[in-house]
């Protein structure tokens, strides 16, 4: 498969070491210095576009690859709210076609089904009340992560009293408190707490390093290759659906 990378940071570097592994061609590397290669016949004969970057330039990288008419994998976050509905439309009824995800690791969708379970047992139990904190480095731009809004959404799809999520303290019983904390180089550590008076549950997932997310991004953009539409991890992993 012919694979284009859309920013060559760190996670770039590591998606280009994977994809090399499993026998696939990087036609073209495209980062802050070369943005008119988006025009090039190297990326436009990429099957799929790889894209981590940030959520400034986020949606100009989408539609520069679908005027390209590349597919798009992307992790990146923090455009949603604004350019959200605009990108599900071009791809549910524009042919276009984007994989995203908050977070492409295999660990963090297992991850992710845990929690909704778990929320779906907290439900009848108001004296434990849900909380949660994720860590990062302090290069991250946006807060909370799109991983723990992604979390914060299962939640909220299971505990009926919980209305929405703040990314702040709260005595509102119907929020659900995020914590951000951005220190140091760390990758990614998300933690969801129920307490009460009489005991404390929580699980982690705390991640060691980008490999994971970084496969769990080919794998993403093996899947689209021969896909259309609006995707996301639960079309890879069909236990995310239950």
């Amino acid at each position: 498969m012919k694979i284009a990378l859309i920013g060559y940071g760190k996670m770039g570097k590591e998606i280009e070491k994977i994809a090399l592994r499993r026998g696939h061609e990087i036609v073209c590397i495209i980062d802050v210095h070369n943005p008119e290669d988006f025009a090039s016949d190297a990326f436009r004969s990429a099957d799929v576009a790889i894209e981590f970057t940030n959520p400034t330039v986020a949606y100009i990288n989408y539609l520069r690859a679908f005027d390209a008419g590349v597919k798009v994998v992307s992790g990146s976050t923090g455009w949603m709210e604004e350019h959200g509905e605009e990108i599900r439309q071009l791809c549910t009824t524009g042919g276009k076609t984007l994989f995203w995800s908050s977070n492409f690791s295999l660990g963090v969708a297992i991850f992710s089904a845990v929690n909704s379970y778990l929320a779906g047992i907290m439900n009848p139990f108001p004296e434990y009340d849900v909380s949660m904190s994720e860590t990062h480095h302090i290069h991250k731009l946006d807060a909370p992560s799109g991983t723990a809004i992604t979390l914060a959404e299962g939640i909220l799809e299971h505990i009926q009293r919980k209305e929405k999520w703040v990314n702040e303290k709260t005595t509102d019983v119907a929020e659900l408190p995020i914590e951000s904390i951005r220190e140091g180089e760390v990758t990614g550590i998300h933690t969801i707490r129920y307490e009460s008076e009489a005991d404390i549950i929580s699980i982690t997932h705390d991640a060691k390093n980008r490999s994971g997310f970084a496969l769990g991004a080919v794998l993403a953009a093996e899947y689209t290759a021969n896909k259309e539409g609006m995707l996301g991890m639960s079309d890879l992993f069909p236990f995310l659906q239950s």
